[in-house]
Formats: structure tokens, C-alpha cells, sequence
């Protein structure tokens, strides 16, 4: 079985020459970091990915996370490969230096956090989610709650987690029962169950600090009465120590598709007395606050697919190339080649690098984004990459996760027979890539926020800028006389209009045919994935043409750039003209069905 290997090169491509890096140094405070310093961060980072994470991907897979009386035991290694995550100063790699983190920029952890999720999508879940409650407690925790938590959490010697589902409150969170009654002392005692909670028992840390959403007495109903409270496994002391177990126990652990090596817990609180917990900002603020922690989850799993559409192509690939079988078509030759040769397993693999390579250049993007809205000088640069960063996460999140499943599945495709043998590793990444569509709200959730939020309420004013750059670079192409290059752009041009037209009719029709658009809300976020997706894979080939055209000693690396570029244009960027056809005129027939007629 293949393990896991850093893609550096490409995402040094990604960062120096598609000019990600050079935009988030002219931010203020990110001046000193260069190209060198930004590769020794990934080297460091591909070298635990691949020398510790990568090897225990499987192990966990088949030993899964284990409950026995309330305590959950993790796979064997985890606590050691986690021991050395936290000492190697992994967790704090984006955070605040106020509290001990390292305050580097988002586009250099969202690599790093690829590279988790490419060895071991299951240990990954743990820090991701730790540096959710992190953004919450930063942003909206008193004093008191930043300074007893983030030191820890941030260093990672305590995780966090997300409380939000119950048995009855899916992704409808207004239907939320549990409830935090105030104690008088300042604190609240929280009584009510959650399910689903990625980490919410394990044996890596002392201490995990639980956000939980709850309801306070007289809370209106609805969304709108919904507060988060801090809740720790053990209470803290004065002087930082850890005091009394809380009134917070883990019932027991889901048995799941995949990701079998991260704990999925059911827990109780406030079984006996009441679960001990603080409020975050105001009451009845809950949701918002929540969404703090959500939008980077979201963004994070879009990362997760990322990382395992690249680990599943890796092993598709270096199947490819070993397996031996059939004849070459069109040779006349009697001799056995490498599958590699085979025509249709060609379309697959290109088809799998394609999107592999413009998912991480969008998501790069999009961290770029999310630095200079964050950092940047000017209020009105800051507030226009804000509306780029809120319209793009739907995207990211989920047409990512889906193009991971899908490229798991071509994996197991590509392997034949043998991708339904678990010893081979292929089907592992597709079990672990089906929950990404459905966490942290599944696709169709992201696609009715993408179409309704971020488009119809807008007016489409940010998808309009974002439609002046794709036609600047669509200009860029025909102007490089370039045949392949203009060929690119024809296609680049056509998805485009076709975006066009899908977004004209969301913004016209979208209040008054809120049905009918919404049918098409999924198709319209493929539709914009694919766009956005072929946008920096014709960035990457105008870079790779330049370099081609200099005489650059890497021939093979910007060739594959081109092909891959095109590959793209002509297999995936034509199906935006029947996305988009989806999107205006199949409204009805889905809606035209009664019940009882499915």
C-alpha cells in the first residue's frame, strides 16, 4: 500500500508564481514572509504529514476509536503522533501570537492543513475543529474565558470542539432543546444531549473545552433564543490547574461509513447536578456567534477534500503506472502495458489531477482573500474581500467535498477489482471523503445560502466583480497568441457566459420564484465551482506558457500545467452550459410531482 507525498512542488507553484504569497506580504505585519521561510514551513509540515500522519492513516481506519464506561481510547499511535503535533508547535501555526500562536497568514496554514487531511483526514478533524472554538472564543469570549482558554487550546494541549446537533435539531437548529440555566455565580448549569460531536471524548488531551448552544429561560423561540456557552470536560482552577470533572459524560460513539479513527461521541450533560459552563458574548447571540465557528469549519472542509481528492489521486496514479493489463489500443502491439496507457484510464487520471489542482488554487484564493480581509490597510479592499471570501466558503466547502468523493470513487475505478479489496487503500478514501458533503451543512444547505445570501441579497454585486477578473484573465489568454491558449480561452469564455445567464436569473427571479430557483441551487453551485475552478487553472497556464517561453529547465512540470489546463476546458468547462440550462428552465418539473407520486 503507497503512503501519502507532500505535493510541494505545486503548491510552491501555487503560492510564488499564481502570486498568492507576493499579495499576502503587502499586507501590514506580513512583510518577512518569504518564499523560503513559507517552503520551509510546508517541507517541515509535508515531512510529519508523510513520516507520521500517513502511516496511521489505515491503522486508524481499522482499529476506529473505542468507548469503554464513558472513556474513549483513540487508535494506537494517535496519542504519540499527536504529542509530537503539539511539541512541534503544529496548532498554534495561524493563531493569535497574543496567546501563543505563531500569527502566520491563512493561505500558508490552509496548505499545511491540506497536507492533514491528504495523510489522515481522521486526526485532522481534531485540530480543525479546535481552531473553530479558537476563532470564537477570540472574537466574541470575555477576558476571563480568553485568557483560562486560549493558551491551552491554542498550544494544544486542550482541544475543542462543536456543540450543536441533537437527536431532534439536525440542520434546523431552532428546534434546540437543551437548556443553560444561570446559577447566580456568573456561570450556568447546562442540562440536554448532542450527537455527532467529532472529538467530543478521546485520550490526547487532559482537558477538551465543549461550545454548546443551549437555551436560557424565557429565551424566544427560534433561532433568535439560542446561546453558547463554554463547557470544559474537567473546571478550570484560579491558578490554571484543572479541577473537579464537569457534569459532562460521553454515552457512546457512532459506528460510521469512515473516518473510523476520529471518536463521533453522544454527550450527556447535565445528567446530575448540571454541566458547569460559561456564556460567550450575550444571550440569546448564540447562532451568530456560532457561525464564527462554522464559516471556518466550513472553509476547513473544503480543505479536507482537497487533501483527500489528492491522496486518492496519488494512489490511483501509482497503481496505474504498476498495474499490468491488456494491450495498448491503436499499437498493433501484443504486449502487456500499464493500465497508465489505456485511453479511458488516461481521461480518468486527468480528470482527477484537473480538479485536484484547481480546488487547491480556489482554495488558495480564497485564504488570500480571507488574509487581506483580515489584515488589510484599506476599509473598502477589506470589505470587498470580506463579500469574495462570503460568497466563494458555499463553494469551496462543497464543490470541493464533492469533487472528493466523486475523485475517490475514479480512485476505486481505477483499480478495478481491486478498489473493492479494502487492503488496497482506495475505498478507505471514498468512506472517508461521504461525510464531507454532509458536515457542517451538506451541499444542498450551502447551494440554497450560495444562491439566496451571497447572490439574490447582494444583487449579485460580488459575483459581478468576480466575473470582471475571470474576463480579465479570459482576455490575458487570447492575447498571448497562443493556439492552445486561445483554445482554453474559448472555453473559459463560454462557461463564463453561461455563469452570466445563470446569475441574471437568480437575481431576477430569486423573490418571486424562490422554488423554482432553488431547484437549481446545486446545479448553479457546480455551475460556479467549475467556472472559478477553470479561472486558476488558465492563470496556471498563462504562468506556464511565460515559463515554457523563457526556456525554463522544468519542460515536463509546465507542460503537464498546459495539458492539464486544457484537459480541463474541454472535459469540464462545457458542462456549464447544461448546469446552467438546469438552473433556468428545470424548475418546475421537481415541484410538479405530488408526494405521493415519488
Amino acid at each position: 500500500m503507497s503512503e501519502y507525498n507532500a505535493p510541494l512542488r505545486d503548491m510552491r507553484f501555487v503560492l510564488d508564481e499564481l502570486g498568492f504569497l507576493e499579495r499576502v506580504r503587502q499586507l501590514p505585519g506580513q512583510e518577512d514572509l518569504g518564499l523560503d521561510l513559507a517552503e520551509a514551513i510546508l517541507a517541515e509540515a509535508g515531512r510529519f504529514a508523510e513520516g507520521v500522519l500517513s502511516p496511521l492513516n489505515s491503522v486508524g481506519d481499522r482499529q476506529g476509536a473505542r468507548w469503554n464506561e464513558g472513556e474513549v481510547r483513540t487508535a494506537e499511535g494517535w496519542r504519540d503522533a499527536y504529542e509530537q503535533f503539539v511539541a512541534s508547535g503544529w496548532n498554534a501555526l495561524s493563531c493569535d501570537p497574543q496567546f501563543g500562536g505563531q500569527g502566520l497568514p491563512r493561505l500558508v496554514s490552509a496548505l499545511v492543513e491540506e497536507m492533514w487531511n491528504a495523510a489522515n483526514v481522521s486526526f485532522g478533524l481534531c485540530p480543525m475543529l479546535t481552531r473553530g472554538a479558537i476563532e470564537a472564543i477570540e472574537l466574541r469570549g470575555s477576558d476571563h474565558l480568553k485568557q483560562t482558554y486560549l493558551p491551552q487550546m491554542i498550544s494544544g494541549h486542550w482541544t475543542g470542539t462543536m456543540n450543536l446537533t441533537e437527536p431532534q435539531a439536525g440542520s434546523d437548529l431552532a428546534a434546540v432543546r437543551s437548556r443553560a440555566e444561570p446559577a447566580g455565580d456568573g456561570t450556568y448549569r447546562v442540562h440536554g444531549q448532542k450527537i455527532f460531536i467529532t472529538y467530543g471524548e478521546h485520550d490526547l488531551t487532559e482537558n477538551i473545552v465543549h461550545l454548546v448552544l443551549a437555551r436560557v429561560p424565557g429565551a424566544p423561540e427560534g433561532v433568535k433564543g439560542i446561546s453558547l456557552f463554554v463547557v470544559p470536560k474537567f473546571l478550570v482552577q484560579p491558578d490554571g490547574s484543572l479541577g473537579a470533572r464537569n457534569d459532562v459524560r460521553c454515552v457512546s460513539l457512532e459506528h460510521k461509513l469512515g473516518i473510523h479513527g476520529s471518536p463521533t461521541a453522544v454527550l450527556a450533560f447535565g445528567d446530575n447536578e448540571g454541566a458547569v459552563g460559561w456564556l460567550v458574548g450575550e444571550e440569546n447571540r448564540g447562532l451568530e456567534y456560532m457561525f464564527i465557528m462554522m464559516n471556518a469549519a466550513r472553509y476547513s472542509v473544503g480543505i479536507e477534500g482537497v487533501g483527500l481528492a489528492e491522496r486518492a489521486y496519488q494512489r490511483a496514479v501509482g497503481y496505474a503506472r504498476e498495474r499490468i493489463q491488456g494491450t495498448e489500443a491503436g499499437t498493433g502491439s501484443r504486449d502487456k502495458v500499464a493500465i497508465i496507457r489505456h485511453p479511458d484510464v488516461r481521461r480518468m487520471l486527468l480528470s482527477m489531477k484537473s480538479r485536484g489542482e484547481a480546488m487547491r488554487a480556489l482554495a488558495c484564493e480564497v485564504a488570500t482573500a480571507m488574509d487581506c480581509a483580515e489584515r488589510g490597510a484599506d476599509g473598502e479592499q477589506r470589505r470587498q474581500e470580506q463579500a469574495f471570501v462570503d460568497l466563494m466558503i458555499p463553494v469551496v466547502k462543497a464543490w470541493c467535498t464533492e469533487n472528493a468523493v466523486d475523485i475517490a470513487s475514479l480512485g476505486v475505478q481505477i483499480h478495478g477489482g481491486m478498489g473493492f479489496i479494502e487492503e488496497t487503500g482506495a475505498a478507505q478514501h471514498l468512506r472517508d471523503a461521504r461525510i464531507t458533503t454532509i458536515y457542517e451543512g451538506t451541499t444542498g444547505i450551502q447551494a440554497g445560502d450560495l444562491i439566496g445570501r451571497k447572490i439574490a441579497r447582494d444583487g449579485g454585486q460580488a459575483i459581478a466583480r468576480l466575473v470582471e477578473r475571470m474576463r480579465d484573465v479570459e482576455l490575458s489568454l487570447l492575447l498571448a497568441d497562443s493556439p492552445e491558449l486561445a483554445a482554453i480561452a474559448s472555453r473559459l469564455g463560454e462557461a463564463i457566459g453561461a455563469l452570466q445567464q445563470a446569475v441574471e436569473h437568480i437575481v431576477v427571479n430569486f423573490d418571486g420564484q424562490m422554488r423554482q430557483v432553488s431547484v437549481g441551487a446545486v446545479p448553479f453551485l457546480e455551475l460556479l465551482g467549475l467556472v472559478a475552478g477553470g479561472w486558476q487553472l488558465a492563470r496556471s497556464a498563462l504562468v506556464a506558457q511565460r515559463q515554457l517561453a523563457a526556456g525554463s529547465s522544468e519542460i515536463g512540470f509546465y507542460q503537464a500545467k498546459l495539458h492539464t489546463a486544457r484537459f480541463y476546458a474541454e472535459h469540464l468547462l462545457p458542462r456549464t452550459g447544461s448546469l446552467a440550462h438546469a438552473l433556468v428552465h428545470g424548475g418546475d418539473s421537481p415541484l410538479a410531482m405530488a408526494d405521493e407520486q415519488f
